[in-house]
């Protein structure tokens, strides 16, 4: 309401405060709580544990440090007065500035809060289920495994989670989780199907691996005596 023409503050002598400022800044001072103010102040930091632990997390992060403040406006205002004591008057008036900066916070927060959606947890067949949609409808154990929060045991009971063995590679078979739509329940399996199960049975024939039978070639014939060389001169003749 400063902004109104009509409204004007009131007339102020700031030497009194000028004075403090200097004697407190003159010099270093150690502020302490008087023993008349005690009682009050088990009762501030009481007030503060109060309203910290009835209102919602969202809130009470503005006033958690209710009792620290109000140590602080007491000093501040002790120190208007150059004294280095805080007597009951000056705590009890700081803790009415609080106590009303409390109300301002928790009715501003209160008002713009909102309820926030509760996130569902999603439950381990799916987390199992949306792994195996991610690799194409097939995974091998290391895949969903070390991302579901499961055992395999405990991934090989789900109802519609099907599980082989992949034998086509080197070394150990792989194990193999792939979708079952049409099981409505299934139980640990003690010996599960392999891909070698689920393929048809052939014949293999050994003809295919014989080779054809081919005309040899004719032989070349070989002459009856060896030509004489055509260069008489040839030094390499004896050793021919």
């Amino acid at each position: 309401m400063l902004d109104d023409d009509r409204a004007t503050l009131p007339e102020m002598n700031g030497w009194d405060l000028t004075q403090a400022y200097g004697w407190a800044a003159g010099q270093k001072r150690v502020i302490s709580l008087g023993e008349d103010a005690r009682s009050l102040w088990h009762t501030v930091r009481r007030y503060a544990r109060i309203i910290a632990e009835n209102l919602p997390e969202a809130q009470a992060v503005y006033v958690e440090r209710t009792a620290e403040q109000t140590i602080r406006v007491a000093a501040c205002l002790a120190a208007s007065e150059p004294c280095d004591v805080i007597d009951r008057t000056c705590l009890s008036a700081a803790f009415s500035l609080v106590r009303y900066s409390v109300r301002c916070a928790v009715g501003i927060t209160g008002a713009t809060e909102t309820a926030k959606p509760v996130r569902r947890v999603p439950t381990l067949a799916e987390k199992v289920r949306a792994r195996i949609e991610m690799h194409g409808g097939k995974a091998k154990s290391s895949e969903p495994l070390p991302y579901v929060g499961a055992s395999a045991d405990e991934v090989k009971s789900l109802p519609g989670v099907k599980v082989t063995l992949d034998r086509s590679g080197l070394g150990r078979p792989a194990t193999v989780y792939t979708l079952a739509e049409d099981v409505a329940g299934h139980a640990p399996l003690s010996r599960p199907r392999t891909q070698r199960d689920e393929r048809p049975a052939t014949v293999v024939r050994m003809d295919t691996y014989r080779p054809a039978k081919t005309t040899p070639p004719a032989p070349v014939p070989v002459p009856a005596h060896r030509p004489e060389p055509v260069v008489t001169g040839n030094p390499f003749l004896a050793l021919l």
